[in-house]
């Protein structure tokens, strides 16, 4: 007789042993948690006869729940963790390993709060591997490639962009004896950047190497055991889709950009992973996310500091701007407006949070100076103080959102 508890716990004691950790998708963050507590706790065990090994998964683990809900807290945990793997290293190999974990949480550390710094500061750490075994090493062109491009990516530059793609074409090649989580974090952001560096450029090879690798990744990816990496590559796609939709003003093509962003976020709840729901409510097109939707995603990402929160507040306020706007309501645009003000008076924001809430507040002031009749003043240095804040934050998408608000008439 089949006995399902029994032999699920069998199937992921199993897959624990595994060095590729996807299995982890089909558990949700607060599971991930109790996961890193555990393996945590095991690896700092007198008796436990493999540390290293230990403290490595514990790292992993608590990275995937930072990644999922940008709390820094498991940021810490997962450098801690990965301080502790590198105090039990035996071989050269393993040294090796360490310094690419903790490269692998500088990159995270950027994605989710930003700080070119860390990029330099990942760099440096992958640059000082020596490794023997070639899966290690691929490990570590793969790391390699990962940031160059987020560096080629905030540069902006075709060119820089074009050698950063070069560089992740080579580790894809090399990647087979990679766990599978690390190939599809490569496709990933092979595809993000052949789609931006397209889109820029026009160029069509780019755009057709982004669409093959979405493809791959989600006919790979099952709904049944990879969720998260198949609504990644698909909200990848829908961006892509609504993107060349602009360019060539094609309806259909908006229409099934909205479909892809509809079957990404069908793939999983946003306990299950509330960074990756929120990332696909965002990259939807500004002005069609409800008002609720951008609440519930506020809430999820309220860590002071993270990217896709300060994003959130941003969308969340021009949305409120505009419905005040559009039914004449400047009692509302007034509370709002005192509101932000108010944050920015105690200045106890994160960076990221302050620029935000300068888009914000110029967003709000424009609103009410066309109901009101007047002309808003300084709205330009508003908005080229949270532009130059967010530059130096490394966050080009709420550089975009400042470049938005930018009225046609106003120069920077």
């Amino acid at each position: 007789m089949f006995e399902f508890g029994r032999d699920l716990r069998k199937l992921f004691d199993k897959a624990r042993e595994s060095d590729d950790l996807g299995w982890l998708e089909l558990i949700g963050a607060d599971l991930v948690e109790t996961e890193a507590r555990r393996e945590a706790i095991d690896a700092g065990r007198v008796s436990c006869t493999q540390p290293f090994s230990g403290w490595m998964r514990a790292s992993a683990l608590w990275r995937e729940h930072a990644r999922r809900t940008g709390r820094r807290t498991s940021l810490d945990r997962a450098a801690s963790a990965a301080s502790d793997a590198a105090r039990h290293t035996a071989t050269q190999d393993q040294t090796a390993a360490a310094a690419i974990e903790a490269g692998e949480i500088h990159l995270l550390h950027f994605d989710l709060f930003g700080g070119p710094e860390k990029l330099t500061a990942a760099l440096a750490d992958v640059q000082a591997v020596s490794a023997e075994r070639p899966t290690i090493q691929s490990g570590a062109a793969a790391l390699h490639a990962r940031l160059t491009a987020r560096r080629a990516r905030l540069s902006g530059e075709p060119s820089v962009m074009l050698d950063a793609a070069a560089l992740l074409d080579a580790a894809v090649h090399g990647a087979r004896g990679l766990p599978q989580t690390m190939g599809d974090e490569l496709r990933l952001d092979r595809a993000a950047l052949s789609l931006e560096a397209g889109v820029a450029r026009r160029d069509g090879r780019l755009l057709d190497q982004a669409g093959r690798d979405l493809r791959a990744l989600v006919d790979a990816a099952s709904p049944d055991y990879r969720p998260l990496t198949r609504a990644r590559a698909l909200a990848l796609a829908g961006a892509g889709m609504l993107a060349l939709a602009r360019l060539a003003r094609d309806d259909a093509a908006v229409e099934q950009g909205r479909a892809l962003f509809d079957a990404a976020a069908d793939q999983f709840t946003p306990d299950h992973s509330p960074l990756d729901w929120v990332a696909v409510q965002l990259v939807q097109t500004p002005g069609e996310t409800p008002l609720l939707t951008l609440v519930q995603a506020e809430t999820l990402t309220r860590e002071p500091g993270l990217v896709l929160g300060a994003l959130t507040r941003e969308r969340r306020l021009a949305t409120e701007a505009d419905l005040a706007e559009d039914i004449g309501d400047i009692g509302a645009l007034v509370g709002l407006e005192k509101m932000v003000r108010q944050r920015l008076l105690a200045r106890t924001s994160q960076p990221l949070d302050w620029a935000a809430d300068q888009i914000g507040m110029a967003r709000l002031a424009m609103a009410k100076g066309r109901l009101m009749g007047v002309e808003p003043r300084a709205i330009g240095l508003m908005l080229a103080e949270a532009m130059e804040t967010a530059r130096e934050c490394g966050a080009p998408s709420l550089v975009e959102r400042a470049l938005l608000a930018l009225p046609e008439k106003v120069s920077l």
